[in-house]
């Protein structure tokens, strides 16, 4: 390690510190408000991002396109199941100082680890398949970089950005951080540029509509879009070290500190959701334009429609995505991997395996939109497995101590499990009988 490097580690571990100090002064009463929640801001934001990565770009544009603004109470309730599962997530690594991976190892035999663990890696690569894909595409529309050289350009981009652990949670904490707000701020000025209806708006988010079997289809395209598997996992290894609680009434507030980074994050990649679903309503749906169902003709169609500082707006939001949701997809395949196994491969060869079936794809020509619909279906097959566990280990209370589930919390997110997976088992039955 040269001088350089060194000087910047000791700088990225005194920043830690502080980090950490600054927490304990928040927890033993010292400072209060925003100052005593900053240290804590982090984890939710890291984990936000699989809620607004490409896959969500293509369900969210195409149920705007369609059926205008009638489908945004489904990315309401889709946001507030993940809100539930996410903070639960979260309290897993705060109550045990274990991410949830290493909890099944511990608890669960041993058949049944090995199953979770390779059906969780093919999970990883298929949510890397779609974020690569959804840079890749951003990179090829945006600079008219060739597809292949774009994916590549990605590969490097997100390796360099992964490189920044090494130097503490903090660091790679703020980078994705910065991600997620440039993607609100885009959002924000398609708002402005798209003028939708808001009074439309505010109706459609909490009055449910279903039409017809098309709309059912897309409905449960864009929760199974939402919630995700990779997410679930990695949140609990966020927290599990982070500010290590000394003693009970410490874990019951850091987690109230967790549940209001939860809240804050949430509600931003929310609020992105739910801007591409009514600036698809309000631009595609109310011109005609109802049949855009790939991210590609939503690019060429805003360009004549709202000119073309929308367009590339739209272009550098999904390429922030892109980047920032294929980082977060390989920390969760390390942490899957650690977790169920007990072993982790060097980052720049899971970052190469896991980028391999984006290239073969783009270099034999395969339709990206398609292949984002498929890697959706993956995720759909693979999200009872983490859902369920979360479930039944944060009720556990000789686990959990004084962080374990509400009566109440186990119910609604049973309740949410049993939705997601029907709505899931439909959408895999749908999709492969065509």
């Amino acid at each position: 390690m040269s001088q350089t490097e060194s000087l910047a580690v000791e700088g990225a571990r005194a920043a830690e510190h502080r980090t950490v100090s600054a927490a304990r002064d928040a927890i033993d009463g010292k400072v209060k408000g925003i100052r005593a929640l900053l240290p804590f801001l982090g984890p939710a934001f890291i984990a936000s991002i699989a809620y607004i990565d490409p896959g969500n770009f293509a369900t969210n544009i195409q149920s705007g396109a369609r059926f205008g603004y009638k489908m945004l109470w489904v990315i309401v309730l889709a946001n507030l199941m993940a809100m539930l599962l996410q903070n639960m997530s979260g309290k897993l690594g705060i109550a045990t100082g274990r991410s949830l991976p290493e909890i099944c190892r511990d608890y669960m035999p041993k058949w049944l680890v090995l199953i979770m663990w390779i059906v969780s890696e093919l999970a990883a690569m298929a949510t890397d398949l779609a974020e690569f894909l959804g840079a890749t595409l951003a990179l090829n529309l945006l600079a008219g970089i060739p597809m292949l050289f774009a994916t590549i350009i990605t590969g490097v981009v997100t390796y360099l950005i992964l490189l920044l652990e090494k130097y503490g949670f903090r660091p790679l904490e703020k980078f994705i951080a910065a991600f997620a707000v440039l993607i609100g701020l885009c959002y924000l000025v398609e708002t402005v540029l798209s003028q939708p209806n808001f009074s439309q708006i505010a109706y459609h988010s909490v009055v449910p509509w279903l039409g017809n079997n098309e709309s059912i289809l897309l409905a449960v395209g864009v929760i199974g879009a939402t919630v995700m598997p990779h997410a679930i996992y990695l949140h609990s290894s966020l927290t599990q070290g982070r500010i290590v609680p000394r003693n009970d009434l410490e874990k019951v507030k850091i987690q109230k500190f967790s549940t209001k980074e939860i809240f804050i994050a949430m509600t931003l990649a929310g609020f992105v959701n739910l801007s591409m679903m009514y600036m698809a309503a309000s631009v595609f749906n109310s011109s005609g334009h109802s049949q855009i169902a790939d991210i590609q003709s939503a690019y060429h169609t805003l360009t004549p429609l709202l000119g073309s500082a929308a367009a590339s707006v739209f272009l550098i939001s999904l390429l922030a995505s892109g980047i920032s949701s294929s980082v977060v997809g390989t920390m969760a395949g390390q942490v899957i991997m650690q977790g169920f196994v007990g072993f982790t491969i060097p980052l720049w060869f899971r970052r190469l395996i896991t980028m391999l079936p984006t290239v073969i794809i783009v270099a034999i020509g395969v339709d990206p939109t398609r292949t984002l619909v498929i890697s959706q279906v993956v995720l759909s097959i693979v999200l009872p497995f983490p859902i369920i566990a979360l479930i039944y280990f944060t009720q556990k209370k000789d686990l959990m101590g004084v962080l374990t589930n509400k009566r109440i919390t186990t119910v609604l997110a049973t309740l949410f499990a049993i939705t997601i997976l029907g709505l899931n088992v439909w959408l895999v039955i749908q999709t492969f009988l065509g």
